[in-house]
C-alpha cells in the first residue's frame, strides 16, 4: 500500500516532468504557473492510493491521475474567471496576473492535456476510464452552474444545496478512488464501494470547509476566515440557520444578507452569533460525521486485508480532521 507521501513524490515528479516549456509562451505559462503554487494533490494522491489497495504496481495509475490533476486546476481556473477572484492559495490568479483571455485559453488547454494524460491508460481498461471521467467532467459542470445560479436566488434548499455539492465536488473525489479501482483491475463492487467511500467522503470534506471557513482556529487553518458570510455565500450553514423557526434571528441574518454598506469583521461576528444561538455548529459537525461514518462503512466493504487499508484510512482521516 502507497502512502500519501510516496504518492505526492510521484504526482509532483511527474507534474515537473510535463513538457510545458512550449510556445506560445503566454499559453503554456499559465499553466507551470498554476500547477507550481501547491496543493495537496489530494484526488490523484486518493487515485494512486486507492490503486494500491489491489496491485504494487502503480504504473497503470498514473496517466489518469495526472490527468485528473490536470482537469481539477483547469476548473479551478475556470471559476476564479467565474467569480472575477483575485487570489487563489495565497497567490494572484492566472486573470489577475495575465488576463482573462489567457486564463480562459489556458484553461482549455489544460483540458486537453488532461485528456492526454487519461489516454496513457492501459488500452483493455481505458474505456471505462473515459466513461466515468466523461460523466464526472459534465458533472462537475452541472453543480458549478447551479452554484452560479445560487448567487442570485435565497430560496435555495438544503436539499438543493447538497446536490449541488455532491456535483461540484464529490463527484471527482469519487472518480479519483473509483479510476484507481478500475487501473487496478478490481471487482466492479469493489470499484462501487470506492466511489460511495469518495462520493460520502466528498460531501464531508465540503461541508468542513463551510464549516472552517467560519468556526476554524484562525492561527492554525492558516487564512482569514467568515468569506462565505462577507460574499452572502449558500452554504450549509446559512440555508440551515434561514430554515429556523426563530423568526427574530432569521430576520437578523437576511438583514445582514441584503444590506449592501457594512464592516465587514461586524458581519462576520453578527452572523457567528446568530449561527451559534441556532446550533447550528453542531448541527453541520453531525452532518459531516454523518457522511464521513457512512463513507468508511463503504470502505470496510472493500475485499482487501484490512492491512492494506492503513495508509489510505489514514491519509483520508487526516484530510477531515483539519484543526477547527
Amino acid at each position: 500500500m502507497f502512502s500519501y507521501s510516496k504518492c505526492l513524490d510521484i504526482i509532483e515528479n511527474q507534474l515537473s516532468s510535463l513538457s510545458l516549456e512550449k510556445k506560445p509562451i503566454e499559453l503554456y505559462q499559465p499553466i507551470r504557473y498554476i500547477l507550481s503554487i501547491g496543493g495537496k494533490r489530494v484526488r490523484p494522491c486518493l487515485a494512486m492510493m486507492s490503486h494500491s489497495l489491489f496491485s504494487d504496481s502503480v504504473e497503470s495509475v498514473i496517466g489518469p491521475a495526472m490527468g485528473i490533476e490536470l482537469f481539477h486546476n483547469f476548473t479551478l481556473l475556470h471559476d476564479d474567471i467565474m467569480d472575477n477572484a483575485r487570489v487563489r492559495r495565497n497567490y494572484p490568479t492566472v486573470n489577475v496576473k495575465w488576463n482573462q483571455n489567457a486564463a480562459i485559453l489556458s484553461g482549455d488547454a489544460m483540458m486537453i492535456l488532461a485528456y492526454q494524460l487519461i489516454s496513457k491508460t492501459p488500452i483493455n481498461i481505458l474505456p471505462k476510464v473515459l466513461d466515468l471521467f466523461n460523466q464526472t467532467a459534465l458533472e462537475v459542470c452541472e453543480g458549478q452552474q447551479l452554484d452560479m445560479n445560487f448567487e442570485k436566488c435565497l430560496d435555495i434548499s438544503v436539499e438543493e444545496y447538497l446536490e449541488m455539492i455532491r456535483l461540484k465536488t464529490a463527484v471527482l473525489i469519487a472518480a479519483s478512488l473509483a479510476t484507481g479501482g478500475i487501473t487496478a483491475m478490481a471487482d466492479s463492487k469493489d470499484i462501487e464501494y470506492l466511489y460511495r467511500f469518495g462520493l460520502n467522503i466528498g460531501m464531508a470534506f465540503q461541508l468542513q470547509d463551510d464549516y472552517l471557513d467560519v468556526f476554524a482556529n484562525n492561527h492554525q487553518f492558516g487564512k482569514s476566515l467568515g468569506g462565505d458570510i462577507v460574499a452572502n455565500k449558500k452554504t450549509f450553514l446559512m440555508l440551515k440557520a434561514l430554515q429556523s423557526s426563530d423568526k427574530n434571528l432569521v430576520h437578523e441574518l437576511e438583514t445582514w444578507i441584503t444590506r449592501e454598506n457594512f464592516n465587514p469583521d461586524e458581519k462576520i461576528e453578527s452572523v457567528k452569533i446568530i449561527y451559534e444561538e441556532l446550533n447550528i455548529p453542531e448541527k453541520t459537525r453531525q452532518l459531516i460525521e454523518t457522511y464521513f461514518t457512512s463513507g468508511f462503512e463503504f470502505f470496510q466493504r472493500i475485499h482487501v486485508s484490512d492491512e492494506r487499508k492503513v495508509e489510505l484510512c489514514k491519509f483520508v482521516t487526516q484530510i477531515m480532521k483539519r484543526e477547527h
